[in-house]
């Protein structure tokens, strides 16, 4: 295949970035969209330019490191695919494909297409440990856990932390990411002893951060690569409302 590439180029946060078209030719429909770009980045270092920058890291969909806006949608076309499992077939001979960074105010760029996403670390750092002392492996039988919540932290869990909820919601809103964290924890019994102190903190975090809030448009959900749902939005509100009314004073003080 043959396709014409916008990317974009930022030297950093503080300056103005802008588009750069680049043609390739001969593009394999089974290689990878990151392998694609591999290609483009020898070519520019052939020619004396500098290569794009763009975060990937296992290249298997499980790490959250890639990160990148193609044609408007981020990760891409593909449903629930990260951008690194993402193949070119996807695309068309001819095809101009634009290609850019997550863009939130939390996530500012570091260089083209790599935005810092450690406001993430921060509001999972926020959340604090699991202090109960679970030792070594337990028969599985000595902590019981319904199926369906097993099922269902299981399911809260599958997040990778990637930022593509933030990049694809028009208020940058974070709620997907932090609820599917939250909901990982409270729905076991290890996770329910600290799980008012962690939903105020985590929220917190969060506003903090700068991620606006959520208006129910499930832009998020549709990103997500891992399906997550917005089901843990709700059931992290129902866990913070509960919190604030019988822990936030513990935490924060009368004022």
């Amino acid at each position: 295949m043959n396709l014409t590439l916008k990317i974009w180029r930022q030297k950093d946060a503080k300056t103005k970035g802008q588009f750069e078209t680049v043609k390739i030719n001969d593009v394999s429909p089974d290689m990878s969209f990151l392998e694609m770009l591999d290609i483009v980045n020898e070519e520019q270092m052939k020619q004396g330019k500098e290569g794009f920058a763009f975060d990937h890291d296992c290249r298997e969909g499980i790490c959250g490191m890639c990160s990148l806006v193609i044609n408007g949608m981020p990760h891409g076309p593909d449903h629930a695919t990260t951008t690194c499992q993402l193949h070119m077939r996807k695309f068309k001979d001819g095809d101009t494909i634009v290609i850019e960074p997550w863009r939130a105010a939390a996530f500012p760029v570091i260089r083209d297409c790599a935005v810092d996403r450690t406001a993430f670390d921060r509001i999972i750092q926020a959340g604090g440990f699991v202090s109960v002392n679970t030792g070594a492996a337990p028969e599985a039988s000595t902590i019981p856990v319904p199926k369906a919540d097993a099922d269902r932290a299981f399911d809260a869990a599958a997040c990778i932390g990637c930022g593509a909820c933030v990049a694809a919601c028009k208020n940058a809103s974070a709620m997907l990411f932090v609820s599917a964290k939250v909901s990982h924890l409270s729905f076991l019994p290890q996770g329910k002893v600290e799980a008012k102190k962690r939903v105020l903190a985590m929220v917190a975090q969060m506003d903090k951060e700068g991620f606006g809030n959520c208006t129910n448009l499930y832009e998020c959900q549709a990103a997500c690569p891992k399906g997550i749902t917005v089901d843990y939005i709700a059931k992290m509100n129902r866990e913070y409302l509960g919190a604030t009314v019988t822990y936030a004073e513990k935490v924060y003080g009368k004022d």
